[in-house]
């Protein structure tokens, strides 16, 4: 909430990297860590796949990347890139020419994989065209897809193995004197992938992209996401994000943003503090709280919303919250502007109500920000 001072405890030390810019978006230094997601549509079909890169977008997706398996998607490529109200990656694998042909077609960066992307030669080329094309790039080591000499030299799929792959593809770009990268070291092991971005804050000043890859669905996707990137985060680790689930890129951008937020990392949108609800509720919180999420999902405005079903913890929450509601009895509770009790409103009409005080504290915030000088 804007009135809260900011407590020490809470805050996070962030790594020092260099930093790069994936078309408008910065990534590293001191920029704030964007979120990212990935297309599940044929890239070829260009409609569906532009209005799920819009969709993205809509959600709050800083960067969006799409897969370029073929010359066909190349071509498509082109046209998703003019229409994208966001700088697209495009995900290059096993065939060089692809990250060559999407230089060209306005990708904002390359992610190459160098388990599968070929030779140092073929690598120099994809260099030379993001150079040409002002592309940055990103270096994706997935456990899943090592070297084999790196296979054979640690035995197994490890946090070493995954560092020493990133390292050597670093040092192709770096002799090459290519700088504009971001690293990987992606695992669907939470344990692996965050020895191994540990391992990688100290070996480089690179910017980092994090991600447990392959999460799993919404619910376990989330979770393992979660303790996962959390813990990275916490350690000050990562320059910008992606959630890895089987479910819509959307709610890949949703998850990201609540991990973000959580920490006091980012903040969009409305952050609701609601209570699981017992016996002593004196309206359906469960309810409440779904309808709404999805009514407020159109306030991009930083602020805090609490829902709390009785006086045990009601008044206290909403003290630190923008927009409060806490349970009472008889039917109605009591509604909470900027921290202080304002007045009662019966259960009935308190969700209109509450997105009505939502959206005008919104407004508020937003005409502050805009009166207020450039300089604070």
């Amino acid at each position: 909430m804007s009135h809260n001072p900011i407590r020490p405890w809470r805050n996070i030390t962030r790594r020092k990297s260099r930093r790069i810019m994936v078309g408008s978006v910065p990534v590293g230094g001191d920029a704030p860590i964007s979120v990212q997601t990935m297309t599940n549509t044929l890239t070829t079909d260009v409609a569906a796949t532009v209005a799920q890169v819009q969709a993205a977008a809509d959600a709050g997706a800083d960067i969006v990347r799409i897969s370029v398996p073929d010359e066909a998607s190349s071509k498509a490529l082109r046209e998703i890139v003019r229409e994208s109200p966001v700088p697209i990656v495009a995900d290059i694998h096993f065939h060089y020419r692809r990250g060559i042909e999407a230089a060209e077609a306005g990708a904002a960066c390359l992610r190459i994989n160098p388990g599968n992307i070929g030779s140092e030669d073929r690598v120099r080329e994809v260099i030379a065209a993001a150079r040409d094309h002002g592309c940055s790039m990103r270096i994706g080591v997935n456990a899943g897809s090592l070297e084999k000499h790196l296979l054979e030299q640690y035995g197994e799929p490890c946090p070493d193995a995954m560092v020493a792959s990133g390292m050597e593809h670093m040092r192709i770009l770096q002799d090459n004197d290519f700088h504009d990268f971001k690293i990987s070291v992606k695992a669907s092991d939470v344990f692996m992938a965050a020895a191994a971005y540990s391992e990688l804050a100290d070996r480089c000043d690179a910017p980092i992209h994090l991600g447990i890859t392959e999460a799993g669905g919404l619910m376990s996707g989330t979770i393992k996401s979660a303790i996962g990137l959390g813990n990275l985060l916490w350690m000050g680790i990562g320059d910008t994000i992606r959630v890895s689930l089987s479910a819509d890129p959307v709610e890949e951008v949703r998850v990201g943003y609540e991990i973000l937020k959580s920490l006091g990392l980012r903040h969009r949108g409305v952050n609701i503090i609601s209570c699981p609800s017992c016996a002593r509720q004196g309206f359906d919180v469960i309810r409440t709280v779904e309808a709404l999420e999805k009514r407020l999902e159109h306030i991009k405005t930083p602020m805090s919303l609490s829902i709390i079903g009785c006086v045990v913890n009601g008044p206290g929450e909403a003290l630190m919250t923008d927009v409060g509601f806490t349970g009472g009895g008889a039917g109605s509770g009591m509604v909470y502007l900027a921290g202080k009790a304002s007045h009662k409103m019966n259960n009935e009409q308190m969700i209109d109500h509450i997105v009505e005080a939502v959206e005008k504290r919104a407004a508020e915030i937003e005409a502050g920000n805009a009166e207020r000088p450039a300089a604070e």
